[in-house]
């Protein structure tokens, strides 16, 4: 089993661990860790929310969760050798959770708090909880479904340099700028208030503080791009910004479909992760690569059938976009969604089971004008049931009353 790097305990706050995680992006976060190239080794991590979230039956954690301070990242770790314009290989050997914490969750955030990619139709906060057994998931919310997961990290990336810093802070500050009173806001602005830059010394971070990326979009160096295929086996090569480059990761998630669209919409765990580092020198030039650029393992779960929903840009009042896929991938939601209501699921539910399960999302047709057409891919075997379409119409099969858990 490769060493372990940074440890975590679940009985302490972020705050208080021995190795402390980060929640911001900045080139000055110290490294709690050196590695050379070619070594192995295993790094373990909080929730994502550092604990906010608990195994019970009330969604007012998922309601009252504060996203100022996420996501909290072990590291980073430094590679020995690795500077700016080289590429840090990443392999990811192996993933899991605790033996202690074998169990997982997922919320929908209300709109005024953060929301999710069909806020417009689900805007109050609900949670799912989840049983890990073995590789399969349950939950005692969500009837009716059992599925292989597919573990990954949800985020994972190196350090920034001061100058991507800088360009990160102005273009989100512009966008935020076309309409700052927005419900959810277009983007996460820094917030010193909260800000936990590791081991960097207090006095420098108050100031740091006040410049330090949030950790929520996925940017040029990686971080939270929430790719599902990220699984054991992937080797990740990422642009390195930085001296000794700076790994951090966090977030993991036992199993997300394509989109993580309710936000929180993967199966969210605290656990660990192993890794493999090497460096390619001068791989940036090389290799014309400005963001990750990764290659897949061969550890996926393998559904042999699927049931397909197409989604075009044309919105719900009936507004035509020009070749817009956001709102297509929308509307193939919808249309899963609508579709699983007939088996006897809530909206919620339905939308959970399509961020957690691995559902495959696509841009199947991009060129066609004025509508892009995207699809949704179902596998039909992770239900008890059979859900596709027959002449004898869907028949429920669930157990009655069983709903997410609302705020009490």
């Amino acid at each position: 089993m490769p060493k372990t790097l940074i440890k975590v305990d679940l009985g302490k706050a972020p705050e208080k661990q021995d190795i402390l995680p980060h929640n911001r992006w900045h080139p000055d976060i110290p490294m709690v860790a050196m590695v050379k190239p070619g070594s192995e080794f295993r790094v373990e991590c909080l929730d994502w929310t550092g604990g906010q979230i608990t195994d019970n039956d009330d969604a007012g954690d998922v309601r009252d969760v504060d996203l100022t301070k996420v996501h909290y990242l072990s590291g980073p770790v430094g590679v020995e050798g690795a500077e700016p314009g080289d590429l840090l290989v990443v392999d990811i050997l192996d993933i899991g959770a605790f033996q202690e914490s074998e169990w997982g969750f997922t919320g929908i955030f209300s709109r005024e708090n953060g929301g999710g990619f069909l806020t417009d139709h689900f805007p109050e906060a609900r949670k799912a909880c989840w049983d890990f057994h073995g590789v399969m998931a349950t939950s005692r919310h969500v009837p009716g479904v059992r599925y292989h997961g597919i573990t990954h990290p949800g985020l994972i990336g190196c350090l920034p340099s001061h100058t991507l810093l800088a360009e990160w802070n102005r273009r989100e500050a512009d966008l935020i700028a076309t309409d700052p009173e927005r419900v959810p806001p277009l983007a996460a602005p820094p917030c010193a208030d909260t800000a936990l830059l590791g081991h960097l010394d207090p006095n420098l971070a108050k100031e740091a503080g006040k410049v330090a990326a949030r950790t929520v979009p996925p940017r040029e160096h990686g971080g939270n791009c929430d790719i599902k295929n990220l699984t054991r086996g992937s080797r990740i090569y990422f642009p390195v910004y930085v001296k000794n480059a700076g790994l951090s990761v966090g977030d993991l998630h036992f199993s997300q479909g394509d989109g993580e669209i309710t936000f929180c919409g993967a199966i969210e765990m605290a656990g660990w992760i192993d890794l493999h580092v090497d460096i390619i020198k001068g791989g940036m030039a090389k290799y014309g690569i400005k963001n990750p650029v990764f290659k897949t393992g061969r550890m996926e779960p393998h559904y042999s059938e699927y049931l397909v929903f197409e989604g075009i840009s044309v919105d719900e009042q009936g507004k035509q976009y020009y070749l817009d896929a956001h709102v297509a991938y929308r509307q193939a939601a919808l249309n899963a969604i609508e579709y699983l209501k007939k088996f006897g699921y809530s909206g919620e539910q339905a939308y959970v089971i399509l961020g957690t399960a691995p559902v495959e999302g696509r841009i199947s047709g991009i060129v066609d004008i004025p509508n892009a057409c995207a699809t949704l891919y179902i596998p039909t075997e992770i239900f008890d049931f059979d859900i596709r379409p027959d002449v004898g119409g869907p028949q429920i099969s669930l157990s009655p009353g069983v709903a997410l858990a609302t705020p009490k």
